[in-house]
């Protein structure tokens, strides 16, 4: 590669690269139902974005570390996966997005609030787990979004610092945790619920990745591919 410093590419996977939030929040309605929680959608759907740690006790009062909490998280899963996962698809342009950014020499490092167990099939059913090449989830933070833990596990897969990095995301949790991690957050609009007021703070905001890629050479991961750095 002639450009010696590059850039990494941080990317959220839910409502980002793949349509999957409502499916989501609809997964947590589910297995709520089944457990004797009355749980509503306007309730979950603004929370999704943020790991389980953090949603658990908002919906039903309890840890997820309790035997109720471990209980609605597994069976959230197992919902989503057999029932929502196989019917979604990637947000429009994801795809041509990622190839654009490795035809630009930058690293494509996953950083998501999804389980190990979740991230590899999501990548898959977005149809580009070929593209990614490396990947962190919630087993690799002790705290999940908004805090920056899993935005700096990411760093640490990376040989760029905070200085070369952007991320790409769709909640105020991305940018909080960017924000945190001292590196600036895209915004797509592509994950639904949160209006352009919520996204104050990000870089940039678009509508999902085939509106970044048509805006390429002005945002900031056009930038970062041509060696500007951004202020830390």
């Amino acid at each position: 590669m002639e450009r010696e410093d590059v850039g990494a590419a941080i990317l959220d996977v839910d409502g980002t690269l793949i349509d999957s939030n409502d499916q989501h929040a609809h997964a947590w309605m589910d297995a709520g139902a089944e457990l004797g929680y009355d749980i509503a959608f306007d309730h979950v759907r603004p929370l999704i974005g943020m790991g389980g740690d953090r949603v658990t006790p908002r919906l039903i009062g309890e840890d997820e570390d309790s035997d109720t909490g471990r209980r609605i998280r597994d069976l959230r899963g197992e919902i989503f996966r057999e029932h929502y996962l196989p019917s979604l698809g990637p947000t429009r342009g994801a795809r041509e997005l990622l190839e654009r950014m490795r035809a630009e020499g930058l690293e494509l490092v996953v950083a998501t609030s999804a389980s190990e167990e979740d991230m590899n099939p999501l990548l898959e059913q977005a149809g580009i787990r070929d593209l990614i090449e490396e990947k962190t989830s919630s087993d690799d933070a002790e705290d999940s979004k908004p805090a920056p833990d899993i935005v700096q596990a990411a760093l640490e897969r990376s040989p760029f610092g905070a200085e070369r990095a952007v991320m790409l995301g769709d909640t105020p949790y991305d940018v909080e945790a960017c924000r945190r991690a001292g590196i600036p957050c895209v915004a797509l609009r592509c994950g639904g619920w949160w209006s352009d007021v919520d996204f104050e703070g990000a870089a940039a905001i678009y509508d999902d990745p085939a509106d970044l890629l048509a805006h390429w050479d002005e945002s900031p991961f056009g930038r970062l591919a041509r060696g500007e750095r951004h202020p830390t």
